[in-house]
């Protein structure tokens, strides 16, 4: 195949996205892992937390990891379902979720964008109800008592 003058141009701007390793990230920050799998304290381990478990039941584990402002949940299921259930019932809070197969790590924005290079997964946004400074927008420790 031939190329021709206006075939030129994108097949340029590819070679430079490729060879810049622009395009798939796009925002210049570090790969995002593969995402992690296992037992709570599998992915505890891997996201370097010593979990107080909260929760151990046949449809969901749940622990408290981190302190302070770095806390978050870290919560296990038995299901697929299960684990979007839970998710859409606790979106109605607010917060961050960081989903990965069988597992969702609950916390702050930041706190979520650190878990994720360390465990992948795919980044989520609970919706916020305006007004109530007493709400549970924060995104931790609330969701505790959502045993879907």
């Amino acid at each position: 195949m031939r190329l021709t003058r206006p075939m030129l141009a994108p097949a340029a701007l590819a070679a430079v996205l490729a060879l810049t390793g622009c395009g798939a990230e796009g925002d210049g920050g570090a790969a995002v892992p593969a995402t992690a799998t296992g037992s709570l304290e599998h992915l505890a381990a891997e996201a370097e937390c010593a979990p107080d478990l909260q929760t151990d039941a046949d449809t969901i584990r749940q622990a408290l990891c981190g302190k302070g402002e770095g806390k978050y949940v870290l919560a296990t299921f038995s299901t697929d379902r299960g684990q979007r259930e839970w998710i859409n019932t606790a979106k109605d809070y607010g917060g961050y979720y960081l989903v990965g197969r069988k597992w969702v790590a609950v916390g702050h924005q930041d706190v979520v964008a650190d878990l994720r290079a360390r465990l992948g997964g795919t980044l989520e946004q609970g919706v916020r109800h305006g007004g109530s400074s007493g709400g549970h927008a924060t995104g931790h420790g609330e969701h505790a008592g959502h045993g879907g």
